[in-house]
């Protein structure tokens, strides 16, 4: 397993929502309904090795892709404060790979900092989603219909 699998498995290999996740390379794959799979990868923004983005994309199945979305670490993360004495100002959090090395530059995510990426490309992700039948208590659905045959 590559470094960007190891990555994308600490961000969604324990997601419930998504199924029939496959880990390749520098991309996630997965399904979200019968018809629309999702790929995220992490990009770089006009830096070459310098991977400071992730990148969602919504695929049918039959006619390609739908949407996609790129979210920049720095946007979800804000600069990070680091003990290192060069960065005294913190540094924006991106992975970096120089020769054969590939690794986080300088700081390293924590499990706050995977959540909030993950629950970002959630979020997004609910846009494509079946949506959820959810009954309140008093079985009525939330325009106040009451649910039958249930």
């Amino acid at each position: 397993m590559n470094y960007f699998e190891q990555e994308l498995r600490n961000l969604f290999g324990n997601d419930a929502a998504i199924s029939d996740k496959r880990f390749v390379g520098r991309a996630f794959f997965g399904k979200l309904t019968d018809s629309l799979r999702v790929r995220v990868e992490f990009v770089t923004m006009g830096v070459a090795d310098h991977y400071d983005a992730i990148k969602a994309t919504i695929i049918n199945r039959n006619d390609g892709p739908v949407d996609s979305v790129t979210l920049r670490f720095s946007d979800l993360l804000g600069k990070k404060a680091v003990t290192n004495p060069n960065f005294k100002n913190g540094v924006t959090p991106y992975i970096w790979k120089y020769g054969e090395e590939i690794d986080w530059y300088v700081y390293k995510p924590n499990k706050a900092d995977y959540d909030r990426i993950s629950e970002a490309i959630n979020d997004y992700l609910d846009v494509y989603r079946e949506p959820k039948l959810e009954m309140e208590q008093s079985g009525q659905s939330e325009n106040g219909l009451t649910m039958r045959g249930m």
